[in-house]
């Protein structure tokens, strides 16, 4: 999927665990992980909105798009917590 997920980074920045995120955001921590994870097919803005005020964070530090080459894969994008291009699998 072409849309990224960087959760844990801002978790990491804010030294919250994944339990602490979803007691304060009012999701259950097996939904964080599947949205942490990258398996998400869909994210209620209401639930974006809830992760951006407990993290303090925009949704594009949660979300970003990487292109995906012909063959179905990622192409080299950025690391948002770094702001330098990386090669993804």
């Amino acid at each position: 999927m072409p849309i990224a997920v960087d959760i844990d980074v801002m978790l990491a920045r804010r030294k919250m665990s994944v339990g602490e995120l979803a007691d304060r955001v009012g999701i259950t921590p097996a939904n964080l992980a599947v949205l942490k994870n990258g398996r998400a097919k869909a994210v209620r803005f209401a639930t974006l909105a809830a992760l951006c005020e407990v993290l303090e964070c925009q949704p594009g530090d949660l979300l970003r798009w990487e292109a995906e080459d012909a063959g179905g894969g990622r192409r080299a994008g950025t690391d948002a917590a770094a702001g330098r291009p990386v090669r993804r699998a």
